[in-house]
Formats: C-alpha cells, structure tokens, sequence
C-alpha cells in the first residue's frame, strides 16, 4: 500500500491478538431466530430439516479450515475449537469471529434452500449469526465449556417438547409456561409421560444431546513441538489434519471419560 498523508487514521484500529498456547472456542449464535423459526413455520419443538442445515453449515466450516478440531452444535449456535497451536488469522480475535459469523450465515442460506425447496429464504427475513471467541488456559476447563452447552442443550429440549407437546393437547402458550413453573426435569418427564403418553427417553438423541463434529485419526501420533519444526513438516501435519475424516456423533460427552480418552488429539 502506498504511502499517503492520510495514512495516519490506520493508528486508530485495534487489535485484540488471543493468547498463544491456549484452546480458542469460536462460538456463533443465531440471530433473532426466534423470528426466524416462527417466519419460517418450524416444526415444534424440534424441526429435523433445520438441524440438518445447521450440521451441514458447520460441517463445511471443518473441511474449509483444519484447525478446527472439533465442533458442538445444538439449536441455532455453535462451538468450534480450534486447537492450541493454531495460528489461523494469527489469532486476531475481530477477524475469526467475523469469519466464522459470516460463513456459517452464508453456508446457513445456502444448504436451507437445498434441504427446504418449499420454504426458500426470503429477503424480508434472511439468517444472520454473530460470533464470539473464549480462550480456555487447559483441557479440564475446556472440557468443562461443552459438557456446560449439552446440559443447557437438555435441559431447554426437555423444556421445550414438554411445553410444545402441552400446547398440542389443548392448552395456551401462557397456560403451559404456568403448569410447567417451578417444575424439575423429574416433574417435565412426568408430564409427558402421563399427560402427552410420551417417553422422552424414546426422542432422537440429536434433540437430548445435540451434534458433535470431530476430526478422527486412524493412526494418531503424538505431535512434536511446533516452534522446532520446519515449514516442511508444518506442512505434513497440516495435510495428515485435513485428510482426518470428520464424523458426526450425537452421544454423551460429559459423563463418558473413554470418548475424551479415545482421541488424545484433543488434548493435544
């Protein structure tokens, strides 16, 4: 860029640059889609199809970046973690949170007008995300941040069939936000069981407990200290993580240790 006397109002951008050997976690939330959901007639309490191209806009996001090493998705948000290492952006928290915001909006329009051919996009109400980036010091709390999103992905699912399946048998919005008040999971599953003759250990897993995108190795090995290798071998790995192929799994991974343990990538 060529030098002017107006280059000066350069100074006046900022960078906030994450902190180098620390997980990042690139989450994006839908916006307004609770309007979007209701514009676009979704089917309550969960609609399949929307999930589907929901999963599938993050899926893509994976292929497109390899340092991505997982993924949680669940509703209208989710959660990439990039691994520690990761220099993407040279870890310039306003570029990758626009960047995972803009193509997981992007990547959202286009597989709804794939997966929804009877309910394409219109330009009155279009889907939009916005992203947020969390660093995590190690993996125990890094750990922790997922295992905090599939509790919350249960609970407001559990919350949200019993409400919607009340609503179905008769009762107004209002009068199933009344009965269901104070209410513990116990009393939620009580009532659909009784009321709705609905076993909620019979729904899909993917509404319980959402959608995990991971990286998966068949021969892993240990990867040595980064700031020693040369830009040939940075190469190497870096084409051994896009050739990893990226399974979906919709399965319990705050109680079960073996699933952390079985992927020591993650750790890293």
């Amino acid at each position: 860029m060529a030098n002017s006397k107006y280059e000066y109002v350069k100074a006046f951008e900022k960078e906030n640059y994450l902190l180098p050997d620390t997980y990042i976690v690139i989450r994006v939330d839908g916006k307004g889609f609770h309007k979007f959901s209701k514009y676009y007639n979704f089917e309550k309490p969960n609609d399949l199809k929307a999930l589907t191209v929901m999963n599938k806009a993050a899926l893509k996001i994976l292929e497109k970046y390899s340092d991505i090493l997982m993924a949680y998705g669940d509703s209208d948000e989710y959660s990439f973690l990039l691994r520690k290492k990761c220099e993407l952006y040279e870890r310039r928290e306003m570029k990758l949170c626009t960047l995972f915001a803009s193509l997981m909006s992007t990547y959202y329009m286009f597989y709804w007008n794939k997966e929804c051919p009877n309910r394409q996009i219109e330009e009155e109400m279009i889907p939009t995300f916005d992203g947020r980036a969390v660093i995590y010091p190690n993996f125990e709390t890094l750990r922790d941040y997922f295992s905090w999103r599939q509790v919350d992905c249960h609970i407001n699912n559990l919350y949200n069939t019993t409400f919607w399946n009340l609503v179905k048998k008769g009762l107004t919005p209002q009068e199933a936000e009344q009965k269901l008040m104070g209410t513990v999971s116990s009393d939620k599953n009580e009532i659909l069981f009784k009321e709705c003759n609905i076993n909620y250990n019979n729904e899909l897993e993917i509404f319980k407990k959402g959608t995990i995108l991971v990286r998966e190795y068949e021969n892993y090995k240990q990867q040595s200290n980064e700031q020693s290798l040369s830009s040939r071998q940075k190469q190497r790995q870096d084409k051994s993580r896009k050739k990893a192929e990226i399974k979906q799994y919709h399965v319990d991974i705050i109680n079960d240790d073996s699933w952390w343990d079985q992927r020591p990538w993650l750790i890293e």
